[in-house]
């Protein structure tokens, strides 16, 4: 009996091992090395987070903001996604040299290609600040409490002990009820070593964005540059390859079914703890808007982008970037409604507030969810109306997002006077040089009449601009292109150009102007005030159920929501069922990018150099059993920022690189369900047989740490 008992204990944490979470690298002694143990890890938690010696963080940089980047050389080599380096690879590309098309290798480092602006950020160490950010903060109002959690905040960031070279920055956690302070180092020298053609990098490109079974060779390769002190410093011909504290050996061993693996990353955002009326509002309301605006953008750029090459080439990281998001949530939405999410929620709901009455609690806790349905009910239509304005004015029509900056620019004028106005002017007048660059004015005016229809006609009626009431669309769509500075970046310098009064009286006359003007106006006067209101109501709202959660232990397993912070997640290379009959394995092959060739095709077409090393089977040691691996699926809890995130294996070497979700599963940022949630990684293998073998850069090769670690078993 008692054996039975043990057999049972290790099933239930096998189940619970599995069940998602992004985990604090620094917190991961307890619960979360044990569950990792027994998973298969042989690693310690000091092995991922060290203050005092190297550890797996020192190997696991942010990578330009918005994605996750590992070190793989002692000669600080980055490898990353081919979609977070897409801009990089555009911005070098044209049309006589496109590396979107053919790839880039630097066979030497003096061949490497510097990129402005760009950076990536080491996390030193991390620090619990909760009680010294919360001081003083007793018996505030919510606005004042914020303002002076603000002013702790910046207090303790500039007091904190750091090297000169070094940024210390706090980070909110678990809905304001813990903070912790990052110690950060941020590298400014990045340069371009390496990256597959899209045919590679982008295969399947948004047909397969989000699907199982993946067969891309999401990587870019570049390198860190620092001072002679290995500090960071801006770029320098006199800058030195970055030496790394650590950086990830490579294992050739591969995966099989059931293998634990782990993924370090910085994942941007997620909402774990809604209540159940806040994903109701989602599924039913705001993800389909967002979905019908960007579908119809999409599908007049992918128009043009299939006729024009130039276009294809403005417009590729673009489109790409709107892609993404736009079928993410088309998948969270399908999700949520198979998982039962909301069922889920309330469910869980009724457990609170059962606990919440037999433990005494009802004078805290007892009106937290009735002040939810209040609350959501009433933000509803200003939730709507914010989503239209941010989907169609700020994202999806360009020359909408250029006139909110100029609209900014006036309002700057108003706020801050003469010098700001100036300052700001000038900075716009050379900056949107470069957007103009990847902008075409006959692409734009299509989306401009599709999108402005659909916010005539779907912005609740009591936020509709007046310039929009019952409008000709088609005439007031060639009134504004055939006459506005904003369609051309020559016109819009020229109205950039004098003094303070000229500039606003000509923007004032411009018919794009206007009409962005009135529809900002309208949305800061009649939306933005009251949506902000009710808005910081449900968030005082949120720290407190979270609280609550946390004390009540009604959710026993909680992390906090991801935050751009680096974290730890952790499964099993694993496959999955989708549907009724539909069982997807955990592995694909180079035989599957052949099934799916399409010569010429956009999406789907595969170079000469990859169909002759297929049909020889030249895979060099990188291949399987005569077959060439490229992606595989595990059940780690990742999202956005987790791009490039290193696939970890239970010793600490490099197995594969996280590019995206399954489909079935992208609702994991608001409800992870085990059976159908899946992280895609590009097998490491296919990643360095597209370096050998297909691009034939050795140089590259002989930095790496290759590694059997299987065999030392």
């Amino acid at each position: 009996m008692r054996f039975l008992k043990l057999i049972l204990l290790f099933v239930v944490i096998q189940a619970k091992a599995q069940q998602g979470g992004m985990w604090i690298p620094s917190l991961l002694e307890g619960m979360n090395e044990k569950e990792m143990k027994n998973l298969g890890m042989k690693m310690s938690a000091a092995d991922i987070y060290d203050v005092n010696h190297s550890s797996l963080k020192d190997a696991v940089p942010q990578f330009d903001g918005g994605c996750t980047s590992e070190v793989i050389s002692p000669k600080g080599l980055l490898l990353t996604n081919h979609h977070c380096g897409f801009d990089a690879i555009q911005s070098h590309s044209s049309v006589e040299h496109d590396y979107l098309t053919d790839g880039f290798w630097a066979y030497k480092m003096e061949d490497e290609l510097p990129n402005e602006g760009m950076v990536v950020m080491f996390i030193v160490r991390i620090e619990d600040v909760t009680k010294q950010i919360l001081t003083g903060t007793e018996n505030l109002s919510e606005t004042e409490k914020q303002k002076k959690i603000q002013e702790n905040m910046t207090s303790l960031s500039n007091s904190f002990p750091k090297e000169s070279w070094q940024e210390n920055k706090i980070r909110t956690f678990y809905e304001g009820n813990q903070y912790l302070l990052f110690v950060t180092e941020t590298f400014k020298d990045i340069r371009l070593v390496g990256a597959p053609p899209s045919s590679i990098g982008k295969f399947g490109s948004d047909t397969d964005n989000w699907v199982w079974p993946r067969h891309t060779g999401d990587f870019s390769l570049f390198r860190i540059y620092a001072d002679k002190n290995n500090h960071p410093a801006a770029y320098s011909k006199e800058n030195v390859s970055y030496v790394p504290k650590h950086f990830l050996p490579i294992s050739m061993d591969g995966v099989q079914e059931n293998d634990f693996n782990m993924v370090m990353g910085f994942p941007g955002r997620t909402t774990e703890y809604l209540p159940a009326v806040a994903i109701e509002q989602i599924v039913n309301e705001l993800n389909p808007a967002k979905i019908e605006v960007r579908d119809k953008a999409l599908k007049i750029e992918d128009g043009f982008m299939r006729k024009d090459l130039a276009i294809k080439i403005q417009y590729a990281s673009k489109y790409a970037g709107i892609a993404n998001y736009w079928k993410k949530w088309i998948g969270e939405t399908q999700g949520l409604k198979k998982s039962g999410a909301v069922q889920v929620r309330k469910d869980e709901e009724k457990r609170f507030r059962e606990e919440v009455i037999r433990k005494g609690k009802t004078a805290e806790y007892g009106n937290l969810l009735t002040d939810f349905e209040t609350n959501y009910k009433e933000i509803a239509p200003y939730a709507l109306a914010r989503d239209y304005f941010n989907e169609v004015v700020l994202r999806n029509t360009e020359l909408l997002s250029v006139g909110y900056k100029l609209y900014q620019l006036e309002q700057l004028q108003k706020t801050k006077g003469e010098q700001a106005f100036t300052d700001r002017k000038n900075a716009l007048a050379n900056g949107l040089g470069d957007f103009y660059k990847d902008y075409n004015k006959n692409v734009d005016e299509k989306i401009f009449s599709e999108l402005i229809s659909i916010y005539a006609r779907k912005v609740p009626t009591p936020f509709l601009p007046s310039a929009l009431s019952g409008i000709d669309t088609e005439k007031l769509t060639a009134d504004i292109y055939n006459t506005s500075a904003l369609t051309n970046y020559d016109a819009i310098k020229k109205l950039l150009s004098g003094d303070t009064q000229t500039v606003i009286t000509n923007m004032n006359a411009d018919k794009g102007y206007q009409l962005v003007k009135n529809m900002a106006e309208t949305y800061m006067n009649k939306v933005a005030p009251k949506y902000d209101e009710i808005n910081l109501r449900i968030t005082a709202l949120q720290r407190t159920y979270i609280k609550a959660l946390l004390e009540l232990k009604t959710r026993p397993r909680m992390f906090p929501d991801a935050n751009s912070t680096l974290r730890v997640t952790y499964g099993k290379v694993k496959g999955y069922k989708a549907k009724d009959a539909t069982v997807y394995e955990s592995k694909t092959y180079l035989d599957g990018v052949m099934e799916k060739y399409i010569p010429g095709d956009y999406e789907f077409d595969v170079s000469p150099k990859l169909i002759e090393l297929y049909n020889k089977k030249d895979y060099g040691p990188y291949g399987e059993a005569g077959k060439m691996p490229v992606c595989f699926i595990g059940t780690s809890h990742t999202t956005g920022g987790n791009s490039g995130s290193p696939a970890i294996d239970a010793r600490g070497n490099l197995i594969g690189l996280n590019f995206d979700r399954v489909w079935e599963g992208t609702m994991s940022d608001i409800y992870y369900d085990p059976a159908i949630c899946r992280n895609v990684m590009t097998d490491i293998r296919y990643v360095l047989f597209i370096i050998d073998k297909f691009a034939g850069a050795q140089n590259i090769i002989d930095e790496l740490k290759l590694v059997h670690p299987k065999k030392k078993r």
